[in-house]
């Protein structure tokens, strides 16, 4: 599979994948009922729908950034039959389909620590021990997650795996950020809590326009209705709020939405009619 592109001015944005994994459809969806989210998303005879691991990457003139870097291949075993991890493709070798290597990368950026979007920060050394995957690349991250990573609470505490992410501090490369924060030209992380507390999505802006990644704010294009929210998120009150903000900037501005775990659309547009907002795909 070919990593999808999008062209603006100077900027290249390609979609990449780590590969698929499920999750159980009722609690992707939370209070919505399976009768209406069915029609969105198809399960399978668990009651699961199968999901992206998805990625960005993006060239800009002055930097190559990587916005999430999947599951990686150092999960247990269990966690690879629990949650059907079919990494195939995965994160690597799409890079390599673009030409990039990984001392190329300049900036990682996670929207959170759990472990399906920050697997990939890190690889085993011929020692065995843990160590930055990309090597001369700054990691960015929102300070109040960094602490509830290191000391987690018990509801989502199996979520945060420490080998992902606490290399990152003994190399010097960890960045801290404080909400938003400019990361370089046309790269901003801005702080949408709500499936954790300081989960932060990434705004690309060109002269062009502007992409927006929605992370676990709005993990697939089924969840771009308000209500349509994961039984996941510790705040579900404040990811709804976020979303509206967002979604209502976003179409201000004309913004194209990236997706952090949709199995079949990187890119889209959100349209509000009357009170509901609605996923268009690309053309």
């Amino acid at each position: 599979m070919n990593p999808a592109q999008l062209s603006f001015g100077k900027y290249e944005i390609y979609g990449l994948r780590d590969g698929f994994f499920h999750l159980d459809g009722g609690a992707m969806f939370g209070v919505v009922p399976k009768a209406l989210w069915s029609k969105k998303c198809k399960a399978d005879s668990e009651n699961r729908i199968k999901m992206g691991l998805n990625s960005l990457l993006v060239k800009t003139p002055e930097a190559l950034i990587l916005i999430e870097t999947g599951a990686g291949a150092y999960l247990k075993k269990q966690f690879y039959d629990y949650y059907c991890i079919k990494r195939d493709p995965d994160l690597l070798s799409g890079l390599e389909k673009i030409k990039i290597g990984v001392e190329e990368i300049d900036f990682v950026i996670n929207t959170h620590l759990h472990f399906d979007h920050c697997g990939g920060n890190t690889r085993k050394n011929e020692k065995g021990d843990f160590i930055p995957a990309f090597p001369k690349a700054k990691y960015i991250i929102q300070r109040g997650e960094w602490q509830v990573a290191k000391n987690p609470g018990y509801r989502d505490g199996t979520s945060y795996m420490p080998h992902f992410f606490m290399p990152l501090e003994k190399s010097g490369q960890l960045v801290l950020v404080d909400g938003n924060m400019k990361i370089c030209k046309g790269i901003e992380v801005m702080l949408a809590s709500g499936h954790t507390k300081y989960h932060q999505c990434v705004l690309i802006r060109t002269d062009e326009g502007c992409i927006f990644f929605l992370g676990d704010m709005v993990p697939t294009s089924a969840h771009v209705g308000l209500s349509y929210i994961m039984s996941y998120d510790l705040y579900p009150v404040e990811t709804i709020e976020n979303k509206q903000k967002y979604f209502e900037m976003g179409i201000a501005e004309d913004w194209i939405f990236a997706f952090n775990h949709d199995a079949e659309n990187f890119f889209g547009k959100v349209i509000q009619e009357g009170s509901k907002y609605k996923f268009n795909p690309l053309p």
